[in-house]
């Protein structure tokens, strides 16, 4: 919760403590706030406890941090049962390959994973490549439905 505060922060706000407080009545204060906040976790413990044992065994694994939308679909996605094949699909793309291929056929340099142009005439078309011309006295294809 509180992990982004630094030192700067800290010194803030314990001057602005003392300002608010004093420095008579200042420990005082802060036995009560750590009071309240033990109280508070104890009573969440104890509501915890309380709500899984009116669930049941079958629930024993239950934890409440998986109620949080986040933790849900992480643990279900991520590190549960790779029912979609998410996993296959995640390990296969590789998208810094991807654009090192864009950037060398941009460039006009060969790929580093392609192994010559028999490499890229079977799984992928030469984007930098010319069409052939056709010859003097053959006629582009006609498509009716274009005209």
């Amino acid at each position: 919760m509180f992990n982004d505060i630094g030192a700067l922060e800290l010194l803030t706000l314990v001057v602005l403590a003392v300002l608010v407080f004093g420095p008579e009545k200042l420990p005082k204060v802060i036995q009560d706030v750590t009071r309240t906040i033990r109280k508070i976790r104890e009573f969440s413990d104890s509501a915890k406890e309380d709500i899984r044992s009116e669930l049941g065994p079958q629930f024993k694994d239950f934890e409440f941090e998986d109620l949080n939308p986040k933790t849900f679909v992480r643990k279900q996605l991520m590190d549960g049962s790779d029912d979609l094949g998410l996993k296959e699909i995640r390990e296969s793309f590789d998208l810094r390959k991807e654009m090192a291929e864009v950037t060398d056929a941009v460039n006009g340099r060969e790929s580093a994973s392609s192994n010559g142009p028999a490499a890229t005439e079977g799984s992928k078309p030469d984007l930098l490549k010319k069409p052939a011309q056709p010859a003097k006295d053959e006629r582009p294809p006609f498509d009716a439905d274009a005209t």
